[in-house]
């Protein structure tokens, strides 16, 4: 009685309130436990939006993919930052950015992100291939023969390295390697945590977590920047920032550099797993990429190998539209982020077909881009991987439908409006970049026939984790 009681007793206009039974948990294990198929059931009983307890907070779900326009455009009303603000200063370490302590410091950090974008992309995209091209040299260039690694363990050392490299400048110490290793070490143990600091459990009770983010934050203090070599204008426009405000302690400005970090890589380096993982699973899309690759090489005259130098342009990366394909294909699979909004008054959000929605000052809203991204209408097979989804006569595919409507929205791993990930073009060039030198120099395969799956512990949160890790084999193409 009591749960048939909690979803009906509504105010006019609130969506139906869905509470548990269990004080101030709400519905929060449920939905922790399988957030994709818990949502899938609400709807088919309630509708297309509800409201769910979880753990003392009230959010309300918009699941119809054609009313997400309405709530991304309302983003006066409905807020992002100051939640996304609180979550990262507790997570990494750093006091609140307020207004009255750090007066524009938000926006000022808002608008370095112009150096992600058009010329400086380019810029950051190259010193990056360059990275990464070294590291496969240093990694891999003695593998005349089949060389044996784990996948996950093999995306994360070289992806971590480049990036690190990339953005905050070499090591120059003469084991450079082992040090950003071993950051890298500390990393995964903290990255480990993240779901847990993420639902706001204290750090107190995670076990080594909080002296290994005080290890992190230290790397990252301003005497040990200083010794890297060749750091990037993002993040040197990001010190310069901080400078400015003498109520940010060295500590404090160390945080924010590796919140940055964490950002850079916590998602990009899983993403690369998954499409990798997936390209080796399945032979047709390996052919049909790494022929793409082929042919751009040889039409622009550069040869192939770990001694030689590759240069793209962003025009050229744009143009591998079956490698993009594949890699939108992998992100459409593993991608799982909740895009949250906060009402920031009492409001009625007006939806399509004279639909509205009241909401109380306080209240989340969020969209689940999953269950687009796995919805049969939208997408024909969805749990099937294939390569080429995102392609139409040679060209980009951007046009997909419902119930025979065309859709705005249809791939949404990097978030959506004013919560949109500011490097997600960084990002899809490290991706390429990275399937790129792998597939150009060398032979790669599966050395082991297991399935590998989703873990479901970071839904919500970005890109999902393999459940395990997988071998793989390469060598040197001939």
């Amino acid at each position: 009685l009591f749960i048939f009681f909690s979803v009906f007793n509504r105010k006019t206009g609130e969506p139906p309130l869905i509470n548990g039974w269990i004080p101030y948990l709400g519905k929060a294990l449920i939905f922790r436990k399988d957030t994709y198929k818990f949502l899938l059931d609400q709807q088919k009983k309630f509708g297309d939006i509800f409201t769910v307890h979880i753990a003392g907070r009230y959010i309300t779900f918009i699941m119809d993919p054609f009313q997400y326009v309405y709530v991304i455009r309302n983003s006066k009303q409905l807020e992002f930052h100051e939640f996304a603000n609180k979550m990262a200063s507790k997570t990494f370490d750093y006091p609140a950015l307020s207004k009255g302590k750090f007066p524009e410091l938000k926006e000022n950090l808002h608008r370095i992100y112009q150096y992600l974008q058009g010329k400086p992309l380019d810029i950051i995209s190259d010193h990056m291939m360059k990275n990464l091209q070294d590291i496969f040299e240093w990694k891999c260039s003695q593998a005349t023969d089949w060389e044996t690694e784990k996948m996950y363990k093999f995306c994360c050392s070289v992806m971590f390295e480049a990036s690190f490299v990339t953005l905050y400048g070499r090591v120059p110490a003469a084991d450079g390697h082992k040090v950003i290793s071993e950051i890298r070490d500390k990393f995964i143990k903290f990255d480990a945590s993240f779901p847990y600091l993420a639902a706001n459990i204290p750090i107190e009770l995670l076990g080594a977590t909080k002296k290994v983010r005080k290890e992190l934050i230290h790397h990252f203090l301003l005497q040990n920047m200083t010794k890297w070599l060749g750091g990037s204008k993002v993040v040197q426009a990001r010190q310069d920032i901080f400078e400015k405000y003498e109520l940010l302690g060295d500590y404090d400005k160390a945080a924010h550099h590796f919140a940055f970090l964490w950002a850079s890589v916590g998602n990009t380096i899983p993403a690369t797993f998954w499409a990798m993982y997936y390209l080796l699973r399945h032979p047709e899309a390996l052919a049909a990429v790494r022929d793409e690759i082929d042919h751009l090489l040889q039409s622009t005259g550069q040869k192939r190998g770990p001694t030689y130098n590759i240069h793209l342009t962003r025009e050229q990366l744009d143009n591998l539209v079956y490698l993009e394909s594949a890699l939108n294909e992998s992100l459409r699979m593993c991608s799982s982020s909740m895009n949250i909004r906060i009402s920031q008054e009492d409001f009625v959000l007006k939806l399509e077909g004279n639909q509205e929605v009241v909401l109380r000052k306080g209240d989340w809203i969020a969209l689940y881009p999953q269950i687009l991204h796995m919805d049969p209408e939208v997408y024909e097979d969805p749990k099937e991987y294939k390569f080429d989804r995102y392609i139409e006569n040679g060209k980009k595919k951007t046009t997909f439908y419902k119930a025979g409507r065309k859709l705005k929205y249809f791939l949404m791993p990097f978030g959506s409006g004013i919560s949109m990930c500011p490097g997600r073009f960084l990002a899809m060039n490290e991706m390429k970049m990275f399937l790129f030198i792998l597939l150009s120099h060398f032979d790669v395969e599966l050395a082991e026939n297991k399935a590998v799956r989703l873990d479901n512990s970071r839904m919500g949160l970005g890109i999902l984790l393999p459940d395990v890790d997988i071998a793989f084999r390469y060598k040197l193409r001939s």
